[in-house]
Parts: C-alpha cells; sequence; structure tokens
C-alpha cells in the first residue's frame, strides 16, 4: 500500500485516457473519410457524432463505474477497462465501416470513464497530508497526456491512419499487465459497500443545482464557457485542413502547443495574475481574450499567423480557475462535494452538446455551392457563447478579491 507502484500506475491510467483522446485527432479527418468516403463537410458530421458518442458514454457511465468499485473493488474495474480498451483500439485500427468505428467509440467512451474510481483509488491509498499533492499530480499526469498525445498522433500518421491505434492499444494493454502484477485492492470488507443503482445515476448531480441557487447564474457562465470552448476539440483538425491544407503531423504540433500553453497559463501565470487583479477582474481578462482569439480565428486565412496566437489562445485560460474560485467560496462549506459534481456534470453536458453543433455548423459553411464559405463559423458561435459568457458574469454577484 505504501509503495510508489500503485501511485504510478494510476497516474499512467490518467495520462493514457489522455493519450488515448489526443492520440487520433490528427488522424480521425482522413480515417472517417478513409472508411465511410465523402468530403471533409461529410467527415466533420460524423466527427462530431463520434466524439458526442463517446462523451455520452463517459457522462452515463462515470458514476457506474464508481459505484461498481465501491461494492467488487478498485482492481478489477480498472483491470478490465484496460484489457477492453485495448481491444476496443486493435477494433478501430482494423475498421473497415463508420458504423465499426462509432461502436470503437462508444466502447471506448465506457472504459474512458475510470477517472472517478482512478480518484477513489488514490484517496484510498494515500495518508491525508498526502491527498492535496497527489491529486495535483492526477492533474499533472492527464496534462501531458493531453500534450503528448496529438503530437504522438501526427508523427504516427505518416506511418497511416490506423498507426496511431496501434500505439493506443499497446499502452492500454502494457498497463493493463503492469497493474495485474502490482495493484494491490484497496476495498476492504470494512469499506465495501452495496451496490444500488440509484447511487449510479449520472443526472443525480444535475438535480443537485437547484439545492444551491446561490452559484445558478456562475454556472451559467461556467457552461458557455465550457461548451464555446468545444470547438477545438471538436473542429480544430477539420478547419485547419480545410482552411491552411496542414498535414496530421502539422495538426499534432499545434495541438501539443496549445496543451502545452495552457499548463503553461495554468501552472504559472493564474496565481499572479489573482495577486495583481483579484478573481473578478481575473475571470473578465480570460473572457475578454477569448471572445477575441474566437472572432479572429473566425476570419483567419494564413497558417503560420494561426500558430503565432496559439501562445494568445491559451492565455484566456488564465479565467477559468478564477471562475472555479469564485464558484467556490460562493457556495457553502458544506455543498463543496456536492458542488464538484455539479461542475463535472456541466463539463460533459457542454462535451456532448458542443462537438455534433460545432460540426454541423462546419459542414454547413463549407459544403460546395452553399451561399456562404466560411470554416470559421463554428467560431463565432463559439464567440457568441463567451459573450453570452462575459454578460451574465459583469451581471452576476460580485465577490470580494
Amino acid at each position: 500500500m505504501s509503495s510508489r507502484l500503485p501511485v504510478l500506475f494510476i497516474l499512467t491510467t490518467i495520462a493514457i485516457d489522455a493519450i488515448g483522446i489526443g492520440l487520433i485527432m490528427p488522424v480521425m479527418p482522413d480515417l472517417i473519410r478513409e472508411v465511410g468516403g465523402g468530403d471533409l463537410s461529410q467527415a466533420a458530421i460524423w466527427g462530431g457524432i463520434l466524439s458526442t458518442s463517446f462523451a455520452v458514454m463517459q457522462f452515463l457511465f462515470g458514476p457506474l463505474l464508481g459505484r461498481l468499485s465501491d461494492s467488487f473493488g478498485r482492481r478489477p474495474v480498472l483491470l478490465v477497462s484496460l484489457a477492453i480498451m485495448a481491444a476496443d483500439y486493435l477494433v478501430m485500427a482494423l475498421a473497415g465501416t463508420i458504423w465499426l468505428l462509432l461502436a470503437g467509440r462508444i466502447v471506448g467512451g465506457i472504459t474512458a470513464a475510470t477517472h472517478s474510481t482512478a480518484m477513489a483509488f488514490m484517496a484510498d491509498i494515500s495518508a491525508p497530508e498526502d491527498k492535496a499533492r497527489r491529486f495535483g499530480l492526477v492533474g499533472a499526469a492527464f496534462g501531458a497526456g493531453f500534450v503528448l498525445g496529438p503530437v504522438l498522433g501526427g508523427l504516427l500518421a505518416e506511418y497511416g491512419t490506423r498507426a496511431p491505434f496501434y500505439l493506443a492499444a499497446a499502452l492500454a494493454l502494457g498497463n493493463a499487465v503492469f497493474g495485474a502484477l502490482i495493484l494491490p485492492e484497496t476495498v476492504t470488507d470494512k469499506t465495501r459497500r452495496a451496490f444500488r443503482w440509484t447511487g449510479a445515476n449520472p443526472f443525480s448531480a444535475l438535480q443537485n443545482l437547484v439545492r444551491l441557487p446561490s452559484i445558478q447564474s456562475l454556472t451559467a457562465v461556467y457552461f458557455f464557457y465550457q461548451l464555446a470552448n468545444m470547438v477545438y476539440p471538436a473542429i480544430w483538425a477539420y478547419f485547419t485542413i480545410e482552411r491552411f491544407g496542414w498535414s496530421p503531423g502539422m495538426i499534432g504540433v499545434s495541438l501539443m502547443a496549445y496543451g502545452a500553453g495552457l499548463a503553461v497559463v495554468q501552472g504559472a501565470l493564474v496565481a499572479p495574475t489573482i495577486r495583481l487583479l483579484g478573481n473578478n477582474r481575473t475571470v473578465i481578462l480570460g473572457l475578454l481574450i477569448e471572445l477575441a482569439t474566437l472572432v479572429v480565428l473566425t476570419v483567419i486565412t494564413s497558417g503560420i499567423w494561426t500558430l503565432i496566437m496559439i501562445p494568445v489562445i491559451s492565455l484566456g485560460a488564465v479565467g477559468l480557475p478564477a471562475l472555479q474560485g469564485i464558484i467556490s467560496r460562493t457556495a457553502p462549506d458544506d455543498s463543496q462535494g456536492e458542488l464538484q459534481g455539479v461542475l463535472a456534470s456541466i463539463t460533459s453536458v457542454a462535451m456532448i452538446i458542443g462537438p455534433v453543433v460545432m460540426t454541423q455548423i462546419f459542414a454547413v459553411f463549407t459544403t460546395p455551392g452553399n451561399l456562404i464559405y466560411l470554416p470559421g463559423a463554428p467560431f463565432l458561435l463559439a464567440a457568441f457563447l463567451m459573450l453570452a459568457a462575459l454578460l451574465v458574469f459583469a451581471r452576476g454577484p460580485r465577490l470580494s478579491n
């Protein structure tokens, strides 16, 4: 239990979840056209469907897997999920139809819904004074995976659209074997809970929002913000191919730069900015930067300038931690766990709605023969959502800094 190996396993599992998402992003436009035919606009529509199906499964099955781990143990839930994930990536690597890809994304969403189980295991094996530090390591592992995934996917795309899936399968299988060798079971007879379906309801956290009226306007800001930012994972690969003719490798590099920028901003710039401006002004600054960059991306035609803009785009992320801090300080002290469940559910809903809406808009404005050609149209919608977030925040309750 005191060994560092179980901690390493959990961090690797979280990183693999993030890598698996980013790894396949650069090749999805080409892979969808390869198996389904059609042009880039049609591929984008299917890309949105695949992303939404993945997010829906994570939303529905996250509480269920967490509840199963409380009843049957963390070890079997984590190891079985990794083994099925490895098999699922192999199926997607060999898929010859769009329907098989869709089935793969559905299964992948279920097997990747183990974040709550991994966090519970980390809590089980950590002393009280170590919990915060180790939870910070979990966030760092996810961030590292998000940065590495796209660049690995872009590099592997040089060997074909299926190569990233083989790597993802190997990583998941290797980690499953590692876990089978070193992972202890942390659920004991004393802590084991009987399984009840009522505890696996994914909508229970959203229902709790009505019991926290003090944060309802702030959670509306949070929802608009998250929904607007879904434009990047949803259409970035399709947009940059259509607008700039980027290769999968270049797409991977740009996504890596964006992920690295987010890590730097949230790791190094948030605290000094809040000290300088306070929470409220930091949120407004972040929303203004997000709004401005989304408007520019709507009309930009230069790939070079887009790459130059990526650090500026990343700066907008300075506002989100400040917003989360305000929301946390506004909610009662005895409702903090309930609050985090609400925010997680709001993020999940944004991940479900965002990809399918953004890709549909991209398809409408890039289909040959349509009246208006504007590949950046999804960024314009995102800009309006960000403007809504800014207006709601400006009219909402103020918190002393």
